[in-house]
């Protein structure tokens, strides 16, 4: 089981990015699936879940009205729509998938994690 992450890069404050979890080995379908950021010297923080009809979406605080979340569960692939980027955002993001039924913020719901995918937003 895989979750690969990428669409990260360098933009300037102001701009979007478009972050992709593409899934392999088992369809994550019926799971929730999270984003979660760490910016360096910091802990991993919660950025966006959404649930596995797509119905229900959380955001952190700084993000909402930024960012949002979707899913194309025939792609098994998550996305986050970043706009509006800022400085803080800066971070390595990582998809995750909580297979158990859980949903939440906390990355312990989560027990699948892709590899990261740098996001850095220069001022």
């Amino acid at each position: 089981v895989q979750l690969q992450a990428y669409g990260g890069g360098l933009v300037q404050a102001g701009g979007s990015l478009r972050l992709s979890c593409a899934a392999s080995g088992r369809t994550f379908r019926s799971d929730a699936m999270g984003w979660f950021r760490q910016a360096p010297g910091k802990q991993r923080e919660f950025v966006s879940y959404i649930s596995g009809s797509g119905s229900r979406t959380s955001y952190r605080d700084s993000v909402k009205g930024r960012f949002t979340i979707s899913r194309d569960n025939a792609k098994n692939t998550v996305y986050l729509q970043m706009n509006s980027l800022k400085p803080e955002d800066t971070a390595v993001y990582y998809c995750a998938a909580a297979t158990s039924g859980v949903e939440g913020s906390s990355p312990r719901a989560y027990d699948y994690w892709g590899q990261g995918t740098q996001v850095t937003v220069s001022s």
